[in-house]
């Protein structure tokens, strides 16, 4: 296995991620920030934050397996999210849960930072995911 997560005893818990992700390997996979858009650029989940997290998530998922790699080897994911406020947790986090077994996302998630941010670059995207993931 190429990453170890944990949360070192002294930081804030119960949190919905690691905050510790250690890698070893030597190929480094970025991947961009992805959207709520199908391949063709299609909209997916107007209006809907849980919705999108899930698209995002899912195409983070197939940038990765691009790469040869998977969940299990993301050492980071950030989140921009648009017009943040911590009410809006719940749907976020179902947008979460709602995928994690399809892309192979475990709970909790590994070190993660949610960004919120005023607008992204079209005015109907919510979310962005990027990853950073590390292979053998």
């Amino acid at each position: 296995m190429t990453v170890q997560y944990f949360t070192p005893e002294g930081m804030l818990r119960p949190t919905p991620y690691h905050h510790v992700a250690v890698g070893t390997g030597t190929r480094h996979v970025h991947v961009s920030g992805q959207i709520a858009r199908q391949a063709d650029g299609t909209p997916v989940a107007p209006g809907d934050l849980a919705g999108q997290v899930a698209q995002a998530l899912r195409n983070t998922s197939v940038g990765l397996a691009g790469a040869g790699a998977s969940f299990t080897d993301v050492l980071r994911l950030t989140f921009y999210v648009t017009h943040w406020s911590p009410d809006r947790i719940g749907d976020f986090m179902a947008g979460v849960e709602a995928v994690a077994d399809e892309i192979g996302l475990r709970l909790p998630l590994p070190p993660a930072s949610l960004i919120g941010v005023d607008y992204l670059f079209e005015p109907d995207v919510l979310v962005e995911v990027e990853a950073t993931a590390i292979l053998a």
